[in-house]
Protein backbone atom coordinates (compact mmCIF):
# COMPACT_ATOMS: atom_id res chain seq x y z
CA UNK A 1 0.00 0.00 0.00
CA UNK A 2 1.52 3.37 -0.99
CA UNK A 3 1.76 6.45 1.23
CA UNK A 4 -1.35 8.10 -0.29
CA UNK A 5 -3.51 5.02 0.30
CA UNK A 6 -2.28 4.82 3.87
CA UNK A 7 -3.13 8.49 4.51
CA UNK A 8 -6.68 7.96 3.19
CA UNK A 9 -7.34 4.70 5.02
CA UNK A 10 -10.40 4.94 7.29
CA UNK A 11 -11.31 8.45 6.14
CA UNK A 12 -14.46 9.66 4.45
CA UNK A 13 -13.52 10.68 0.90
CA UNK A 14 -15.22 13.87 -0.25
CA UNK A 15 -14.73 14.99 -3.88
CA UNK A 16 -14.79 18.73 -4.63
CA UNK A 17 -14.48 20.46 -8.03
CA UNK A 18 -10.85 21.55 -8.33
CA UNK A 19 -11.56 24.73 -10.29
CA UNK A 20 -14.22 26.56 -12.25
CA UNK A 21 -17.54 28.10 -11.30
CA UNK A 22 -18.26 25.67 -8.45
CA UNK A 23 -14.93 25.72 -6.56
CA UNK A 24 -15.29 28.91 -4.48
CA UNK A 25 -18.87 28.11 -3.49
CA UNK A 26 -17.82 24.60 -2.44
CA UNK A 27 -15.13 25.91 -0.12
CA UNK A 28 -17.75 28.19 1.47
CA UNK A 29 -20.01 25.16 2.00
CA UNK A 30 -17.13 23.29 3.65
CA UNK A 31 -16.41 26.24 5.94
CA UNK A 32 -20.08 26.45 6.94
CA UNK A 33 -20.07 22.73 7.73
CA UNK A 34 -16.92 23.24 9.88
CA UNK A 35 -14.76 21.00 7.70
CA UNK A 36 -11.38 22.63 8.22
CA UNK A 37 -8.44 21.94 5.94
CA UNK A 38 -5.22 23.34 4.55
CA UNK A 39 -4.63 22.62 0.90
CA UNK A 40 -1.25 22.72 -0.79
CA UNK A 41 -2.00 24.31 -4.20
CA UNK A 42 0.22 21.70 -5.88
CA UNK A 43 -1.76 18.78 -4.46
CA UNK A 44 -5.28 17.59 -5.22
CA UNK A 45 -5.73 15.65 -1.96
CA UNK A 46 -5.71 17.02 1.57
CA UNK A 47 -7.00 15.84 4.94
CA UNK A 48 -9.34 17.70 7.25
CA UNK A 49 -7.69 19.00 10.40
CA UNK A 50 -10.77 18.40 12.58
CA UNK A 51 -12.54 15.37 11.04
CA UNK A 52 -11.54 11.97 9.61
CA UNK A 53 -12.24 13.33 6.13
CA UNK A 54 -10.02 13.52 3.06
CA UNK A 55 -10.89 16.09 0.41
CA UNK A 56 -10.17 15.08 -3.17
CA UNK A 57 -10.11 17.88 -5.75
CA UNK A 58 -11.22 16.60 -9.16
CA UNK A 59 -12.70 17.94 -12.40
CA UNK A 60 -16.44 18.28 -11.83
CA UNK A 61 -17.10 16.03 -14.82
CA UNK A 62 -15.20 13.15 -13.17
CA UNK A 63 -16.81 13.32 -9.72
CA UNK A 64 -19.96 11.23 -10.45
CA UNK A 65 -17.79 8.34 -11.68
CA UNK A 66 -15.51 8.45 -8.64
CA UNK A 67 -18.54 8.48 -6.32
CA UNK A 68 -20.56 5.92 -8.28
CA UNK A 69 -17.79 3.48 -9.22
CA UNK A 70 -14.84 4.33 -6.99
CA UNK A 71 -14.23 4.61 -3.26
CA UNK A 72 -15.32 8.25 -2.91
CA UNK A 73 -18.21 8.61 -0.44
CA UNK A 74 -19.51 12.13 -1.14
CA UNK A 75 -19.11 14.69 -3.90
CA UNK A 76 -20.29 18.03 -5.18
CA UNK A 77 -20.89 18.40 -8.91
CA UNK A 78 -23.53 19.63 -11.35
CA UNK A 79 -26.85 17.90 -11.96
CA UNK A 80 -26.08 18.11 -15.67
CA UNK A 81 -22.75 16.31 -15.18
CA UNK A 82 -24.49 13.32 -13.56
CA UNK A 83 -26.82 12.95 -16.53
CA UNK A 84 -24.07 13.49 -19.10
CA UNK A 85 -21.89 10.81 -17.49
CA UNK A 86 -24.94 8.51 -17.28
CA UNK A 87 -24.31 7.91 -13.57
CA UNK A 88 -27.81 8.61 -12.23
CA UNK A 89 -28.24 4.89 -11.45
CA UNK A 90 -25.07 4.72 -9.35
CA UNK A 91 -25.24 7.99 -7.40
CA UNK A 92 -27.95 9.62 -5.29
CA UNK A 93 -28.57 13.36 -5.21
CA UNK A 94 -28.69 14.13 -1.49
CA UNK A 95 -29.37 17.86 -1.80
CA UNK A 96 -29.51 20.65 -4.33
CA UNK A 97 -27.17 23.37 -3.16
CA UNK A 98 -28.70 26.49 -4.67
CA UNK A 99 -25.66 27.74 -6.62
CA UNK A 100 -24.16 27.08 -10.03
CA UNK A 101 -27.60 27.49 -11.57
CA UNK A 102 -27.74 27.55 -15.36
CA UNK A 103 -29.59 26.01 -18.29
CA UNK A 104 -28.41 23.61 -20.97
CA UNK A 105 -29.79 25.17 -24.13
CA UNK A 106 -29.86 24.75 -27.91
CA UNK A 107 -28.42 27.90 -29.47
CA UNK A 108 -28.27 29.11 -33.08
CA UNK A 109 -27.15 32.33 -34.83
CA UNK A 110 -29.62 35.04 -33.92
CA UNK A 111 -29.98 36.36 -37.49
CA UNK A 112 -29.68 33.01 -39.27
CA UNK A 113 -32.36 30.98 -41.05
CA UNK A 114 -32.77 28.42 -38.23
CA UNK A 115 -35.59 29.42 -35.90
CA UNK A 116 -36.69 26.15 -34.26
CA UNK A 117 -35.23 22.83 -33.15
CA UNK A 118 -37.02 21.21 -36.08
CA UNK A 119 -35.13 23.53 -38.43
CA UNK A 120 -31.83 22.46 -36.84
CA UNK A 121 -32.60 18.73 -36.91
CA UNK A 122 -30.55 16.91 -39.53
CA UNK A 123 -27.81 19.55 -39.48
CA UNK A 124 -24.53 19.93 -37.54
CA UNK A 125 -24.58 20.45 -33.75
CA UNK A 126 -21.42 21.02 -31.70
CA UNK A 127 -21.39 20.50 -27.92
CA UNK A 128 -19.41 19.30 -24.94
CA UNK A 129 -22.59 17.49 -23.78
CA UNK A 130 -22.50 14.75 -26.39
CA UNK A 131 -24.72 12.29 -24.51
CA UNK A 132 -27.51 14.72 -23.60
CA UNK A 133 -27.47 16.40 -26.99
CA UNK A 134 -27.52 13.01 -28.71
CA UNK A 135 -30.51 11.87 -26.67
CA UNK A 136 -32.38 15.13 -27.29
CA UNK A 137 -31.83 15.27 -31.05
CA UNK A 138 -32.28 11.51 -31.36
CA UNK A 139 -35.86 11.95 -30.17
CA UNK A 140 -36.32 14.93 -32.47
CA UNK A 141 -34.97 12.97 -35.46
CA UNK A 142 -37.26 10.05 -34.65
CA UNK A 143 -40.25 12.39 -34.46
CA UNK A 144 -39.35 13.86 -37.86
CA UNK A 145 -38.58 10.37 -39.21
CA UNK A 146 -35.04 11.32 -40.27
CA UNK A 147 -32.90 8.35 -41.27
CA UNK A 148 -29.24 7.62 -41.99
CA UNK A 149 -27.23 10.60 -43.25
CA UNK A 150 -30.23 12.85 -42.78
CA UNK A 151 -30.09 12.54 -38.96
CA UNK A 152 -28.52 15.28 -36.83
CA UNK A 153 -24.72 15.14 -36.62
CA UNK A 154 -23.46 15.64 -33.06
CA UNK A 155 -19.79 16.61 -32.75
CA UNK A 156 -17.91 16.92 -29.46
CA UNK A 157 -15.59 19.81 -28.60
CA UNK A 158 -14.15 20.39 -25.14
CA UNK A 159 -14.22 24.19 -25.15
CA UNK A 160 -15.06 27.33 -27.15
CA UNK A 161 -18.37 25.76 -28.10
CA UNK A 162 -19.99 29.15 -28.68
CA UNK A 163 -17.48 29.90 -31.48
CA UNK A 164 -18.43 26.82 -33.53
CA UNK A 165 -21.15 28.50 -35.58
CA UNK A 166 -19.17 31.62 -36.52
CA UNK A 167 -16.14 29.49 -37.44
CA UNK A 168 -18.15 27.25 -39.74
CA UNK A 169 -18.04 24.09 -37.66
CA UNK A 170 -21.73 23.94 -36.73
CA UNK A 171 -25.21 25.12 -37.59
CA UNK A 172 -26.14 25.17 -33.90
CA UNK A 173 -24.70 24.31 -30.49
CA UNK A 174 -25.80 22.87 -27.16
CA UNK A 175 -24.13 24.61 -24.23
CA UNK A 176 -24.69 25.84 -20.67
CA UNK A 177 -26.09 29.35 -20.27
CA UNK A 178 -25.74 31.19 -16.97
CA UNK A 179 -26.16 34.94 -17.56
CA UNK A 180 -26.41 34.70 -21.37
CA UNK A 181 -23.65 37.29 -21.90
CA UNK A 182 -21.32 34.86 -23.71
CA UNK A 183 -24.17 33.60 -25.87
CA UNK A 184 -25.18 37.11 -26.95
CA UNK A 185 -21.56 38.17 -27.53
CA UNK A 186 -21.23 35.26 -29.96
CA UNK A 187 -24.34 36.38 -31.84
CA UNK A 188 -26.39 33.39 -30.67
CA UNK A 189 -29.80 32.99 -29.07
CA UNK A 190 -31.54 30.05 -27.40
CA UNK A 191 -34.32 28.18 -29.16
CA UNK A 192 -34.84 25.33 -26.64
CA UNK A 193 -33.84 24.24 -23.14
CA UNK A 194 -32.76 20.65 -22.50
CA UNK A 195 -32.64 20.99 -18.71
CA UNK A 196 -32.08 23.36 -15.80
CA UNK A 197 -29.17 22.48 -13.58
CA UNK A 198 -27.35 23.50 -10.39
CA UNK A 199 -24.74 22.16 -7.99
CA UNK A 200 -25.77 19.05 -6.06
CA UNK A 201 -24.37 17.01 -3.19
CA UNK A 202 -24.17 13.35 -4.18
CA UNK A 203 -23.32 10.04 -2.53
CA UNK A 204 -23.04 6.49 -3.77
CA UNK A 205 -26.33 4.66 -4.22
CA UNK A 206 -24.88 1.71 -2.32
CA UNK A 207 -23.17 1.66 1.05
CA UNK A 208 -19.42 1.21 0.57
CA UNK A 209 -18.07 1.88 4.05
CA UNK A 210 -20.65 1.03 6.77
CA UNK A 211 -18.41 2.39 9.53
CA UNK A 212 -18.48 5.83 7.89
CA UNK A 213 -22.28 6.08 7.56
CA UNK A 214 -22.73 8.12 10.79
CA UNK A 215 -20.12 10.63 9.59
CA UNK A 216 -21.74 10.79 6.14
CA UNK A 217 -25.09 11.56 7.79
CA UNK A 218 -23.49 14.25 9.97
CA UNK A 219 -21.77 15.94 7.03
CA UNK A 220 -24.90 15.87 4.84
CA UNK A 221 -26.98 17.28 7.71
CA UNK A 222 -24.51 20.11 8.22
CA UNK A 223 -24.44 20.95 4.52
CA UNK A 224 -28.25 20.94 4.40
CA UNK A 225 -28.16 23.42 7.29
CA UNK A 226 -25.69 25.68 5.50
CA UNK A 227 -27.85 25.65 2.36
CA UNK A 228 -31.01 26.41 4.35
CA UNK A 229 -29.25 29.28 6.13
CA UNK A 230 -28.40 30.82 2.76
CA UNK A 231 -32.00 30.54 1.55
CA UNK A 232 -33.99 31.48 4.65
CA UNK A 233 -34.23 34.22 7.29
CA UNK A 234 -36.01 34.21 10.64
CA UNK A 235 -39.09 36.42 10.77
CA UNK A 236 -40.60 37.37 14.14
CA UNK A 237 -43.76 39.36 14.71
CA UNK A 238 -46.63 39.94 17.13
CA UNK A 239 -50.22 39.29 16.07
CA UNK A 240 -53.67 39.25 17.65
CA UNK A 241 -55.06 35.77 18.18
CA UNK A 242 -57.99 36.35 15.83
CA UNK A 243 -55.57 37.29 13.02
CA UNK A 244 -53.26 34.31 13.52
CA UNK A 245 -54.82 32.11 10.84
CA UNK A 246 -54.24 34.71 8.14
CA UNK A 247 -50.70 35.42 9.37
CA UNK A 248 -49.71 31.76 9.37
CA UNK A 249 -51.13 31.43 5.87
CA UNK A 250 -48.64 34.11 4.84
CA UNK A 251 -45.81 32.52 6.86
CA UNK A 252 -46.36 28.74 7.07
CA UNK A 253 -42.65 28.12 7.70
CA UNK A 254 -40.59 25.14 6.56
CA UNK A 255 -42.58 22.89 8.90
CA UNK A 256 -44.74 25.16 11.05
CA UNK A 257 -44.39 28.51 12.83
CA UNK A 258 -43.49 28.74 16.52
CA UNK A 259 -46.33 30.51 18.36
CA UNK A 260 -46.04 31.78 21.95
CA UNK A 261 -48.53 33.75 24.10
CA UNK A 262 -47.61 37.27 25.23
CA UNK A 263 -48.41 38.80 28.61
CA UNK A 264 -50.80 41.22 26.95
CA UNK A 265 -54.09 39.40 26.56
CA UNK A 266 -55.05 38.14 23.12
CA UNK A 267 -51.59 38.78 21.60
CA UNK A 268 -49.21 36.12 20.29
CA UNK A 269 -45.56 36.11 19.25
CA UNK A 270 -44.69 34.18 16.09
CA UNK A 271 -41.25 33.06 14.94
CA UNK A 272 -40.90 31.44 11.53
CA UNK A 273 -38.42 30.75 8.74
CA UNK A 274 -39.23 32.46 5.44
CA UNK A 275 -37.48 32.47 2.08
CA UNK A 276 -34.99 35.32 1.84
CA UNK A 277 -36.02 36.23 -1.70
CA UNK A 278 -39.67 36.70 -0.64
CA UNK A 279 -39.13 38.46 2.69
CA UNK A 280 -40.00 42.03 1.62
CA UNK A 281 -43.42 41.05 0.24
CA UNK A 282 -44.06 38.80 3.24
CA UNK A 283 -43.39 41.67 5.66
CA UNK A 284 -45.80 43.91 3.71
CA UNK A 285 -48.50 41.21 3.75
CA UNK A 286 -48.03 40.63 7.50
CA UNK A 287 -48.55 44.31 8.27
CA UNK A 288 -51.74 44.27 6.18
CA UNK A 289 -52.90 41.23 8.18
CA UNK A 290 -52.46 43.12 11.47
CA UNK A 291 -48.95 42.08 12.52
CA UNK A 292 -46.82 44.48 14.55
CA UNK A 293 -43.12 44.63 15.46
CA UNK A 294 -42.14 42.63 12.39
CA UNK A 295 -38.43 41.78 12.62
CA UNK A 296 -36.12 39.81 10.32
CA UNK A 297 -32.82 38.13 11.29
CA UNK A 298 -30.24 36.56 9.02
CA UNK A 299 -29.12 32.99 9.70
CA UNK A 300 -25.44 32.09 9.95
CA UNK A 301 -26.17 28.37 10.17
CA UNK A 302 -28.95 26.00 11.15
CA UNK A 303 -30.10 22.39 11.18
CA UNK A 304 -33.21 21.48 9.23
Amino acid sequence: MNALSESLEGRLLFAIPKKGRLYDKCTQILAGADIQFRRNPRLDVCVSTNHPIALVFLPASDIPSFVGKGNVDLGITGHDVILESEMEGLVTEVARLGFGKCALQVQVPEHGPIKTVEDLAGKRVVTSFEVLAGQYFGKCDDKLQLQGENRTKIEYVGGSVEAACSLGLADGIVDLVESGDTMRAAGLHAIATLLDTEAVLIKSSKIKHPALEPLIERVTSRIAGVVAASKYVVCQYNIKREDLAEATRITPGRRAPTVSPLEQENWLAVSVMVEKKKVANIMDDLVKAGAEDVLVFNLDNCRV
